[in-house]
């Protein structure tokens, strides 16, 4: 850093597993937040350009604890064997359900995210369409928009207030090809249409898209621009 170099800090598993900010007490010991990379590696605050959010195009947990977009049976199984959603280690399956912008509001506050890289849209290929939660309600009528409750109790009791967004064709070998020569220009109408949505519900530009586990199979879009970027790509989505 002193030499004007540019490194890059790497963190496994998630925001909402840490000890401080995460769902308590279905944490993990440590911080797995951009502030823990800082702590691990010794280095002050002020040298941090840039910090991007990974985010699924679904959502995963590991284990126990509240889970309010989690999807049962066998659609959940679905995203689970397409995404290979398996312990890599202990082969543990992890639970799937839809993306949760109240809890991806929430990652993106407490880690400062300047980008979001988008993964895994692959895996939701194919369907009519793919609701997101877009707030909490309360049983007492309230919302929450960017937080999760603080009580694991009351996490639990949430009802989820989803959005639909269409769905978006297939990765043939096809699109892949074309995606690897012609970059976001490639991207399906309705899939473009969910990466705008995921910036402008989320206030964070999507940066980076994959599509695959291979290196090559990721977009870069360009970060100035943000969601408006894919402007020609709206698409009309429902409650």
């Amino acid at each position: 850093i002193e030499r004007g170099e540019g490194i890059v800090l790497e963190g496994a598993q998630s925001a909402l597993l840490d000890l401080d900010f995460g769902t308590y007490p279905y944490v993990t010991s440590s911080h797995p937040t951009s502030a823990g990379a800082l702590i691990g590696s010794g280095l002050p605050p002020q040298v941090i350009d840039d910090v991007i959010g990974v985010a699924k195009a679904y959502a995963t947990r590991v284990g126990s604890g509240p889970f309010p977009t989690e999807v049962p049976g066998e659609a959940g199984e679905r995203l689970q064997r397409l995404g290979g959603e398996f312990g890599a280690t202990t082969g543990r399956p992890r639970r799937c359900g839809w993306l949760d912008f109240v809890l991806l509001r929430y990652a993106a506050r407490i880690n400062g995210f300047t980008s979001l890289a988008l993964t895994k849209v692959d895996v939701l290929a194919g369907l009519a369409e793919v609701p997101v939660c877009v707030e909490y309600r309360l049983p007492d009528g309230s919302r929450l928009y960017d937080r999760p409750p603080t009580a694991a109790e009351d996490f639990r009791s949430v009802e989820p207030v989803y959005e639909t967004l269409p769905g978006w064709p297939e990765f043939t070998d096809r699109l892949r090809s074309r995606l690897a020569q012609e970059g976001a220009a490639a991207l399906p109408r309705e899939l473009r249409g969910f990466i705008e949505y995921v910036g402008h519900a989320s206030g964070i530009p999507v940066q980076y898209v994959t599509y695959g586990p291979e290196r090559g199979a990721t977009v870069h879009l360009d970060r100035r621009r943000g969601a408006r970027g894919l402007r020609s790509g709206l698409v009309p989505w429902s409650h």
